[in-house]
């Protein structure tokens, strides 16, 4: 393996390790039947986890105060939390597991005096709750290793895959001038994006709306729900348009699902057309979905382990609610087409990198606290196994994921599964006190899509479900 002992923080590591910007991953399997310790204990013992340098070591600081990984002998059983009651009141397991991870999102750092992972065991909700510590590695490389320890429902001998979506890009040959006016584009829209990234971290900030939330917010308490897509609806709504993705649909449902929330809940009515702004965390790796472990841990890969992502800012606007729901989605894919054709997630990393290295983790944490608090929501996305896995024999039945809170009141983390996608809501309570609201706004939302889409298609649209769950 390519991680040495008692080797320096990335400058991304160090990022997530800061006051202002310290992140921990909270991932819940859902199981097909309540575990105990020692399964849990079994399993670790047999995976890779024992060996990997990550996970065997300490966060520790020299005497220049620099960050270092230590590497120590791992004890595994101060890393296994077993909960056997029921962690809540409630009779609705999701609601009661949501209100626990609510609480771990504000109030629960990891403890620096063992390697920064814990397993924790809520048998009678029939799931666990792995913590990870965002400088541990990102999301696709800590999925690529919790995925090395499972196996196909269908088949036992195999490990799941990831269903990676189509290029939305034309295969035609482009001419010279096609050519030369793509590059202009891109550097134009280079130029745009970075210098309001400037002025995000500077002063410019979204309008006050009933969603904003500022600095400070972060330390407030959380309130957590989770709202669920069918993979098909949102295929639908892809098909509608040529060369729309997944993350099109997502971030048009966003769009007209907040717009259906002020709506309803700011106190005067808005200016038509003000903006929202969220930040997105984008994978830089050359090959996307799940990655070879073994190719992760290579020191010349180009998909090495650890945090490989930059981000850009997304702007929604507000729009009362017209007669074509689609427009939301049309609006999206051109703003998000714009972004994927400029550099600014390449250039977000290589600048947070150089700022990292050149004056110090603080400033660069400074930086990126100062744009989220000038900015409405976080979101991401990330694609998950296609077919239902199992671990030691027992059949996860759903994967959701959230992270600490910002200083944002909404914070959005969608994880796809088996043929759905469930999009935990994290929420500042005192801003937005009923999520459940807000979550129904995006399943109407995608509901009123796919109606529009099947449509356009000549398609009678099948009468709405209740609930997309």
């Amino acid at each position: 393996m390519s991680i040495h002992v008692d080797e320096p923080l990335t400058p991304a590591g160090r990022l997530f390790v800061q006051t202002a910007t310290e992140q921990i991953i909270n991932c819940v399997l859902g199981l097909d039947r309540p575990v105990g310790v020692e399964l849990v204990r079994s399993v670790i013992s047999d995976s890779l986890v024992i060996n990997h340098p990550r996970f065997t070591s300490l966060l520790v600081k020299d005497n220049h105060g620099r960050e270092r990984w230590k590497k120590v002998e791992l004890d595994i059983n101060r890393h296994i939390i077993f909960l056997p009651d029921a962690v809540g009141s409630n009779d609705d397991d999701e609601a009661t597991v949501n209100d626990y991870i609510a609480d771990l999102t504000v109030s629960s750092p990891l403890s620096t005096d063992k390697p920064l992972w814990e397993v924790h065991i809520l048998p009678a909700h029939k799931c666990v709750v792995l913590r990870l510590h965002h400088s541990l590695g990102d999301g696709v490389s800590l999925l690529s290793l919790m995925l090395t320890m499972c196996r196909k429902v269908s088949d036992a001998d195999k490990m799941p895959t990831i269903e990676l979506p189509p290029s939305s890009r034309s295969h035609r040959r482009e001419g010279g001038g096609e050519r030369l006016w793509k590059w202009l584009k891109m550097i134009w829209f280079t130029l745009i994006y970075m210098f309001e990234f400037l002025l995000r971290s500077l002063w410019l900030r979204d309008k006050k709306t009933v969603v904003r939330g500022g600095a400070g917010v972060e330390l407030w308490p959380r309130k957590l729900v989770t709202t669920t897509f069918r993979l098909d609806d949102l295929k639908t709504v892809k098909n509608a348009f040529v060369n729309t993705t997944i993350n099109d649909v997502l971030f048009g449902v966003i769009s007209s699902g907040l717009s259906r929330y002020l709506d309803n809940h700011s106190p005067k009515p808005l200016q038509e057309g003000i903006r929202i702004t969220g930040a997105a965390m984008v994978n830089l790796r050359p090959s996307q979905g799940l990655q070879e472990f073994t190719e992760l841990m290579k020191s010349g890969s180009k998909s090495r382990w650890g945090n490989k992502f930059g981000m850009m800012l997304l702007p929604i606007y507000y729009h009362k609610n017209g007669s074509d729901p689609l427009q939301y989605l049309k609006r999206a894919k051109t703003m998000i087409d714009r972004k994927k054709l400029s550099l600014e997630a390449f250039l977000s990393y290589k600048i947070g990198y150089f700022i990292m290295r050149c004056l110090g983790p603080k400033f660069a944490s400074l930086l990126n606290y100062r744009i989220i608090c000038n900015t409405s929501f976080t979101i991401s996305n990330v694609i998950g196994p296609k077919e239902e896995f199992m671990i030691a024999g027992v059949p996860v039945t759903y994967i959701r994921t959230t992270s600490s809170s910002l200083a944002h009141a909404i914070t959005m983390h969608m994880v796809s599964y088996a043929g759905k996608a469930d999009m935990q809501i994290l929420v500042a309570k005192d801003i937005i006190p009923y999520p459940e609201k807000l979550a129904k706004c995006f399943e109407d939302a995608l509901l009123e899509m796919k109606e529009a889409a099947l449509k356009i298609k000549g398609e009678k649209p099948n009468k709405f479900p209740e609930n997309l769950a």
